[in-house]
């Protein structure tokens, strides 16, 4: 290591421990569609990063599809950002669509009655199809 913070997809990383726990990969689809593929989990130490991450990319995107399969953990602190992501793209007048793939977190969305609030597709294709 050069002492330089590890780069994923341009987006310079935390050497720490949370960039252990989570992981963005961003990839444009064109027309101003954006996947956002998040791995990890998104608890209170995370979710300052997810929150970052989706003010960035939902200022820019009129379509951000966010992947949430490979999240292993969604915990309060995630679904308040994923809540606040969702109102800013509503007032944007950007779509903000949930890829949610795991049982984890659709437990998570369901008991929390936050399902119904979000745009969601069974996959990534599905989800840039709509």
């Amino acid at each position: 290591m050069n002492g330089e913070p590890p780069v994923e997809n341009g987006i310079p990383g935390d050497s720490g421990d949370v960039g252990e726990v989570i992981r963005f990969d961003v990839v444009e689809h064109g027309g101003g569609a954006r996947v956002v593929h998040v791995v990890g989990e998104i608890d209170t130490l995370t979710a300052p990063l997810l929150r970052d991450q989706l003010t960035e990319q939902v200022a820019t995107a009129s379509l951000l599809v966010l992947d949430l399969s490979d999240v292993t953990f969604l915990g309060s602190a995630g679904l308040a950002v994923l809540v606040a992501a969702k109102d800013d793209a509503d007032r944007r007048g950007h779509v903000l669509r949930l890829v949610p793939g795991s049982r984890i977190v659709t437990r998570a969305l369901q008991a929390t009655g936050l399902l119904t609030l979000f745009d969601t597709a069974d996959d990534v294709q599905g989800a840039l199809a709509v």
